[in-house]
């Protein structure tokens, strides 16, 4: 299976603020495999997950296993985890674009986003080769389920303060772990947690725990707003004794597993909320056509027209980012060449190359998911404040989406940061912008440094220019390839990606503004804006098909 990137040269983490790109991953270069694939990932979706929705959130016993484990026959439970040990091996763009089309409901998509994620990634990126034969192939088949034990009732955002301790045994043949670890999802259903504890109380380390080692207890499920078909509960480690052969990379080094785990994970995240997009989009366009007020359809009135096209121009921007985003990840682990050895360390550094692009993509994609399924509640009227309509199970799922892989605040900050911390920002300062949110960047981040006014409202909201000058370059270079491939969708592409770039126009201005009047700097000069009447064609295109059409 090919992905068909076009990149003429590996992109570097950060790049998007020096230069236009070159060339970038889109979803419209996937090979037939791939799309085919794709279509069986939704097939899978909408044919098994989406008729035992009230079963699932009622936890009907085997049900949620069953399910995995019929989409794990069919080769989606380890699409990217290596070949030698039972997985696909296919690139992370294809497996994106999989967990995607399983997505459109929340629990499925967290739960075979963990388990095909975060509950496989540290053992395929950090693994020795013993632990990788014997985790990923049960993995793969889903004999069971994986998970991935970070959190802890005091230690959450501030993820590297755990409190659960692990020493060696007397005969130092094992490890003794105690602590609790909280919201760990799959943890019902899970025979493997990833774990991170302290050695002695001080150095941060992962560990492979299964469920059957003495000591290891799941409690109660926890009673959640939204994703009530998923489990969540705690982990109890309660002298829970593994073998230190279960040491996971290397004692102290545990940070590295957990960071750059979710770093690959952000990506899996915004996918699971693209799914989610896609069905508030389709829901959303389905009750317009059919609901008739003022002897019209309400799919005819322009405010409602105007949502529509607002939701998948998000959805183009988000999918745009994402796709571009995992490209360059790809890219950056075809790098790896095991014959220079410390393959692991290769890994790591392919891993946190675009942690920044990987932050701004989670927040993007998840707050374009929220804005989605708070206008399907509006479009749907009091009807969509009912349970007898699908829009308000997606409104309870969407909601968790900006808290877990790191709440949408603390990927802003992590965002900026980063940028500042790993010297691109001095170069994105004497870089010439190359869109408008850009430019705003640009005046926006030379006020707040020049005058040493940061703080986390600065911070955060010059990580929301980042973020809408990532998006509004890779919208346009998309739009731009497609009509240059004449897609058959390339006038809906170019109409998201106009109305997008005004939209982004808009926001960047308002963000540059209050940035600015924070730190006493001087008011950004008002952008050019177009773009502005390109929302009745993209609402054309979603009406057309009751659904978000790419």
């Amino acid at each position: 299976m090919s992905t068909g990137s076009s990149a003429s040269a590996r992109a570097t983490g950060c790049e998007f603020l020096l230069r236009a790109p070159l060339g970038v991953q889109t979803p419209e270069d996937f090979d037939a495999d791939v799309r085919l694939m794709a279509d069986a990932a939704l097939q899978f979706a909408r044919g098994e997950v989406m008729p035992v929705l009230d079963r699932l959130d009622a936890q009907e016993e085997g049900l949620m296993m069953s399910l995995l484990k019929k989409a794990c026959d069919l080769g989606f439970g380890a699409v990217d985890s290596p070949a030698e040990f039972g997985g696909l091996g296919q690139p992370k763009a294809v497996a994106t674009r999989v967990l995607e089309m399983l997505s459109p409901n929340g629990s499925f998509a967290t739960t075979m986003g963990v388990h095909s994620g975060v509950g496989q990634t540290p053992i395929a990126l950090f693994g020795t080769d013993e632990q990788k034969r014997r985790y990923i192939p049960p993995l793969a088949r889903g004999d069971y389920m994986g998970a991935y034990a970070l959190s802890e009732p005091n230690s959450g955002s501030d993820a590297l303060s755990v409190s659960c301790r692990a020493t060696l045994t007397p005969d130092g043949a094992n490890w003794k772990l105690n602590g609790t670890k909280m919201w760990i999802s799959n943890a019902k259903w899970a025979g493997s947690f990833i774990v991170f504890a302290k050695v002695e109380g001080e150095r941060f380390t992962a560990f492979i725990v299964e469920r059957e080692h003495p000591g290891v207890s799941v409690s109660a499920e926890e009673h959640k707003m939204g994703l009530k078909g998923s489990s969540t509960a705690r982990l109890v480690l309660d002298g829970a004794e593994i073998p230190r052969d279960n040491t996971l990379y290397e004692v102290g080094e545990g940070h590295r597993v957990a960071l750059n785990t979710l770093n690959l994970g952000r990506c899996k995240l915004a996918a699971m909320a693209l799914g989610q997009a896609r069905e508030a989009i389709h829901q959303t366009a389905k009750y317009a056509r059919e609901r008739r007020q003022f002897g019209r359809s309400i799919s005819e009135f322009g405010l409602i027209r105007d949502k529509l096209a607002r939701m998948a121009s998000n959805v183009f921007a988000a999918e745009s980012m994402l796709y571009r985003t995992v490209g360059c990840i790809d890219d950056a682990f075809a790098a790896v060449d095991p014959s220079k050895g410390n393959v692991a360390e290769q890994n790591r550094r392919a891993a946190e190359e675009f942690a920044v692009e990987c932050s701004l993509v989670k927040v993007f994609a998840t707050e374009a998911l929220g804005h989605c399924v708070d206008e399907a509640i509006q479009v749907h009227g009091g009807f969509g404040f009912t349970e007898e309509f699908p829009v308000a199970r997606l409104y309870r799922d969407a909601r968790v989406m900006r808290i877990y892989e790191g709440t949408n605040e603390i990927n802003r900050l992590f965002a900026f940061n980063r940028l500042a911390t790993k010297g691109g920002l001095n170069a994105a300062l004497d870089a010439e912008p190359t869109t408008a949110a850009g430019a705003l960047f640009r005046h926006a981040a030379m006020a707040a440094t020049k005058l040493d006014t940061r703080t986390q409202q600065v911070d955060a909201g010059l990580s929301d220019l980042l973020a809408l000058t990532y998006a509004q370059q890779s919208v346009i270079s998309r739009a731009d390839r497609m009509e240059a491939s004449r897609h058959p969708r390339s006038e809906f592409a170019r109409a998201c990606a106009d109305y997008f770039s005004f939209l982004a126009g808009v926001a960047a201005y308002s963000r540059a503004a209050e940035v600015c009047a924070r730190v006493g700097g001087e008011p950004p000069v008002t952008p050019e804006l177009h773009g502005v009447g390109s929302d009745d064609r993209i609402a054309a295109a979603v009406l057309e098909g009751s659904q978000y059409p790419l």
